[in-house]
């Protein structure tokens, strides 16, 4: 019994054993020709794409290039304009007070006071201010004027400086008596006065078309001129 089993076992040994080889054969066989495709064209077959990746660092930078060759100079210009500025010194106050105690000056034509001034430039305005007690009486309609002079002329720049008083006929009953001393101002800008040296007069006269009465200035109390230069 035993050697029919051996032997059924021998034969199918015999068949199946050329069969085996060839596969081997052929498996050997497929990875030599893929060797050496490999080896030939020195690649492999292309897988399925990766994940994309995260961004790199920045890199550092790069050494400073050399300079350029300098250009080449432009076209010539035209000739421009002469122009000459003008600088001047920032403006700086100039200004004079003179101041009487009780004048009581009682003319009724021509000055009552001076007051020099130092007029620093020749494009510049002067203010002028007289401030005292002035006083008109009469016993029928008078009037009196009280002006600026400039150096013995009044301003023509642009119009004459000046402050008046009119009283109308006085009262019968108290023989035109009327004798009021009030505190006036006459005050105004003048223009055109050359620089350097201004003698700056007050002055008392008459109205056009009136009689002058009896004037007084400066009584009983402080009289002023204030001079003042101003930029125009």
């Amino acid at each position: 019994m035993m050697g029919k089993i051996l032997a059924q076992l021998l034969i199918c040994f015999w068949i199946t054993l050329p069969f085996c080889v060839t596969e081997k054969a052929k498996e050997r066989s497929a990875r030599q020709r893929d060797a050496e495709f490999t080896d030939k064209y020195q690649t492999c077959m292309q897988g399925v794409p990766g994940v994309q990746g995260r961004d790199g660092n920045s890199g550092i930078n790069g050494i400073p290039g050399t300079p350029g060759i300098p250009g080449r100079d432009g076209l010539k210009g035209e000739k421009g304009e002469c122009v000459t500025e003008r600088f001047e010194d920032p403006w700086k106050p100039n200004f004079k007070q003179c101041a009487w105690n009780s004048l009581n000056y009682g003319i009724d034509l021509g000055k009552i006071a001076e007051c020099t001034f130092t007029k620093l430039r020749p494009d510049s305005a002067l203010r002028v201010l007289f401030s005292g007690s002035l006083r008109l009486k009469c016993k029928t309609a008078c009037c009196q004027r009280w002006y600026f002079t400039f150096n013995g002329a009044e301003c023509t720049g642009p119009l004459p400086i000046e402050s008046i008083i009119y009283l109308d006929q006085g009262s019968p009953e108290l023989n035109s008596t009327i004798n009021i001393h009030r505190t006036s101002t006459v005050e105004g800008l003048c223009e055109g006065i050359q620089a350097g040296l201004v003698d700056v007069g007050i002055w008392v006269g008459t109205c056009a078309d009136y009689p002058r009465g009896d004037a007084s200035t400066g009584w009983n109390s402080v009289s002023r001129v204030i001079i003042e230069e101003l930029p125009k």
